[in-house]
């Protein structure tokens, strides 16, 4: 009876240690997805979504890194209603590291500010790309997701976000132009890098049915003409509560957690949990993706 005993305890302790070595592999070798935030124009509401989102993600336990790559017209502290001290400006002249110029906004969430820095990102050196690298990979693994809120259209840099990206989320309104924008830029994208995970959020929209017919125009051309499948992430209803959040400088979801907008970002929140994007077999992800991706794109 005691052998039996002590094998049992045996075994309970060999399976203790094997979960506590997995567990602890786990977290060595987690790294954050990486999500682009776009849209083929501007103004409609690609910022105020990222920040949103990004606050509703971290309610729900993830740890969220937003990373503002709007190159000249980065706005994620002003909508936040705050003065970023540094931003990446002073990461790639190597005055500080990337955890001191990481900020903290409302609700604690993380943010890089992107300030003229942004510009110098991508004429560096080889030296110093590699030094970037190693920055983005010490926070990496301590992150579930990082954002990249990039600026609207297909310039050079913002194509380079968007491709190293694990996926792209666009972001249009039930406008024409807007329509016709996000179509744009998600036919030249995938016209070069057909490995590019698209999902479609509609901002500003009347009611469902017009955001579904919004996203089914977008969805069903790309797959048509382009034999690219576009899936539809969600939307975000008209509602004046998200201007008086901009005027207050306060995050929606924040400001008012009641208001529709602010309801439509939970369930957005909520499927994107639910249903991953599937990248495609063998691809990296990740920081390994990311900068794998971003290398051969700056070459």
């Amino acid at each position: 009876m005691t052998d039996q005993a002590q094998t049992l305890r045996n075994l309970v302790m060999k399976h203790e240690q094997e979960r506590t070595a997995q567990t602890a592999s786990d977290v060595l070798n987690r790294t954050a997805k990486l999500i682009t935030v776009t849209s083929g124009k501007g103004g409609v509401g690609k910022s105020n979504f990222t920040l949103n989102f990004a606050l509703t993600l971290q309610s729900m336990g993830k740890r969220v890194l937003v990373f503002d790559a709007d190159i000249g017209m980065a706005n994620i502290d002003v909508l936040m209603g705050i003065t970023a001290k540094y931003n990446l400006y002073h990461l790639l002249r190597r005055e500080k590291r990337i955890d001191e110029i990481i900020e903290r906004g409302p609700g604690s969430l993380s943010f890089i500010a992107g300030g003229s820095g942004m510009s110098d990102l991508f004429s560096l050196s080889q030296h110093d790309l590699d030094y970037f690298t190693e920055q983005i990979e010490s926070v990496a693994g301590e992150m579930d997701y990082i954002i990249f809120d990039t600026g609207a259209g297909l310039s050079k840099e913002n194509f380079s976000f968007i491709h190293s990206a694990d996926e792209c989320l666009v972001v249009t309104t039930p406008e024409p132009t807007s329509i016709t924008d996000a179509y744009a830029l998600i036919k030249v994208v995938s016209g070069k890098e057909h490995d590019t995970s698209f999902r479609l959020i509609v901002n500003r929209a009347g009611d469902e049915k017009e955001a579904v017919q919004t996203a089914d125009k977008i969805m069903m051309a790309a797959q048509r003409f382009l034999n690219v499948k576009v899936s539809m992430l969600g939307y975000i209803s008209e509602d004046h509560h998200v201007v008086q959040s901009v005027k207050k400088q306060v995050p929606f979801s924040m400001a008012f957690p009641n208001c529709i907008a602010a309801r439509d970002i939970q369930r957005i929140a909520d499927h994107y949990m639910l249903v991953p994007a599937s990248p495609e077999p063998g691809a990296l992800t990740g920081i390994k993706g990311f900068m794998q991706k971003w290398l051969r794109r700056t070459k």
